[in-house]
């Protein structure tokens, strides 16, 4: 990175000298660029380092997020150079074009825009954008709309049909042909930019429907004509070694795609319906790899008691939660914390998610007997330090995991339960001996995800007063320790905002999504409760003396820092007690 970019950072008091060095330090030991990894450590926003470049050599910043370029403007520079340079045509002014790139020492990117507009007679003045942003705008070039039109209407020319008519082609007739593969192809392409979780393909009475889910809710993105769907499920299943003519049964499978430069992995599962075959598809990015634990949402007390319990030898770490609120995500974070050259880590999972070089992960097959219980009985015998089960599901599972906690093994695993403390109940109802869990449990986290506010069109609101009533006393009757590290969280002069939704967020007000936590820790006094039976006036004594936050306290809190919204907070835990 240039040195006059480090000064006006500096200067601007963007970043401090400690951080300065701790990044240059990393960044030297990881040979990664130092922009990079100052932006990974949360030191300085994409957005400031972008504007800082930018005032070092006198040219303006441009944010492209959400700006509309007309397509004759967006087409003076051909898709393939814009690509190439991450270049981008974003206005045009009589006979000067602006210009935005993403690195002011590209000479080549500069010559060649120069060259081209040279060439049409037309002068270029140059903007800096975040590579973010161009390449945001790139995804103009080809809109998931104008691709799939494009693409049925070669079918519809090709094969003389009508988009009226139903089952006209069979599975296989347009299967080897452009039309579905392309369709197929910008569908996935599609999800892993718009960064969804999940990718649906229902039939419908009369169509096909594709959505989206991102930040957690599911977007309609296009609808396709019914007469294509037995088609673009067919290409799904060859594209994930599935069968195409086993149409009765479900089918679960696994595609990877080359895009923007790194593989994304999609795991698929396909289900018979009425008719036809629905599709879904988790989106894994496995190149982004697990974030470190304070990324997700961890701060203060949680954050704390879960770094010390996992430098325990032994034991067992449990997540709880209900489907998709990011317990895999939080466990490959321990995981990849944990992960280092002495010691053996492997996992039983179903399927596996994201694949952590250097850790033995397996995949349970239970059509051939390998299941969690099995897998883990000659897991033992492969002399594992850490052994991460990617759920308890019945006794043996749960006898097996405490055994191996007992005899000198760190056991993470997950249960589906409402809340921490509702664990314990859970192995009891697996008839689990209490004094055996007594002694073998370290820890338990239970999880949900919440969505962020949208930066760019938050604003502060006012909450009606039963809304005030319900959460002040939550709030009010925290410690004043427990609050400290929610920095900028007033709870007797609380500030309350929302999204208005823009452009950059789809009008949805939210963009992103962060956890909110609760931990519970298996004390002395927590063990006595566990063998004697959790009487609800015990456990409350114990949560209070073990500083426990809620999970409904969390999110509250991160309500009043500005994170997250009151109405997303109060619809995540609407069924814990608290």
């Amino acid at each position: 990175m240039n040195i006059n970019v480090i000064k006006t950072l500096l200067d601007q008091q963007i970043i401090t000298h400690d951080q300065y060095q701790e990044a240059a330090q990393k960044a030297q030991y990881a040979k990664r660029k130092l922009e990079d990894v100052l932006i990974s450590l949360g030191y300085v926003t994409e957005k400031a380092l972008y504007e800082a470049q930018a005032a070092t050599v006198g040219w303006e910043y441009i944010d492209l997020i959400g700006k509309r370029i007309p397509k004759d403007v967006l087409d003076i520079i051909p898709q393939q150079l814009a690509e190439n340079y991450l270049v981008v045509c974003f206005d045009k002014q009589g006979n000067i074009i602006s210009i935005a790139i993403r690195d002011v020492g590209d000479v080549k990117a500069r010559e060649a825009t120069t060259f081209l507009a040279r060439s049409k007679g037309l002068g270029i003045k140059f903007f800096l954008a975040s590579e973010t942003s161009i390449k945001e705008t790139l995804k103009s070039y080809g809109a998931l709309s104008e691709e799939i039109g494009q693409a049925l209407e070669f079918a519809e020319e090709k094969y003389n049909i009508s988009s009226k008519e139903d089952d006209v082609i069979q599975s296989g007739t347009i299967l080897k042909n452009a039309p579905v593969s392309k369709i197929a192809s910008s569908i996935l392409r599609h999800g892993v930019d718009g960064k969804a979780s999940d990718i649906h393909i229902e039939p419908l009475l009369k169509e096909s429907r594709v959505r989206y889910r991102i930040d957690g809710k599911l977007v309609t993105s296009i609808v396709l004509p019914l007469y294509i769907h037995d088609s673009l499920v067919s290409r799904l299943k060859i594209m994930a070694n599935l069968k195409i003519d086993e149409t009765r049964v479900p089918q679960d499978g696994r595609i990877r795609i080359h895009t923007d430069g790194k593989d994304v992995d999609f795991r698929m599962n396909v289900m018979p319906l009425h008719g036809h075959e629905k599709v879904v598809l988790r989106i894994l990015d496995t190149a982004k790899g697990a974030p470190p634990i304070e990324k997700l949402g961890y701060w203060g007390r949680n954050l704390d008691a879960i770094h010390k319990e996992t430098l325990r030898p032994n034991g067992m770490f449990l997540m709880t939660g209900p489907t998709g609120s990011g317990k895999s995500m939080t466990l490959f974070s321990v995981l990849t914390s944990l992960n280092a050259e002495d010691v053996n880590i492997a996992t039983l999972e179903d399927p596996v998610e994201y694949q952590v070089e250097g850790v033995n992960q397996s995949q349970m097959n239970a059509p051939v007997g390998f299941s969690f219980s099995t897998g883990l009985r000659a897991l033992l015998r492969q002399d594992p330090n850490i052994i991460m089960v990617g759920e308890i599901r019945d006794f043996e599972t749960a006898e097996l995991a405490i055994h191996a906690a007992m005899t000198g093994h760190f056991v993470l695993s997950t249960l589906h339960t409402n809340d921490a403390i509702g664990a314990i109940p859970r192995f009891t109802d697996m008839h689990v001996e209490p004094f055996l869990l007594a002694s073998t449990l370290n820890i338990v986290v239970a999880q949900r995800l919440v969505r962020t506010i949208c930066p760019d069109c938050k604003t502060e609101i006012k909450l009606a007063k039963p809304v005030l009533d319900q959460i002040m006393p939550l709030l009010t009757s925290m410690k004043e320790h427990l609050i400290k590290p929610y920095e900028g969280a007033d709870v007797f002069q609380p500030r309350f905002y929302k999204g208005n939704g823009c452009a950059k967020c789809g009008d949805s007000g939210y963009k992103g999504r962060t956890s909110i936590g609760e931990v519970l820790l298996n004390t002395m006094n927590m063990k006595r409760i566990i063998v004697n039976g959790t009487r609800p006036e015990d456990v409350a004594k114990e949560l209070d003396a073990q500083d426990f936050i809620t999970l409904k306290q969390d999110g509250l809190l991160k309500v009043i820092m500005g994170i997250t919204t009151v109405e997303e907070v109060l619809a995540t835990t609407k069924e814990d007690a608290s």
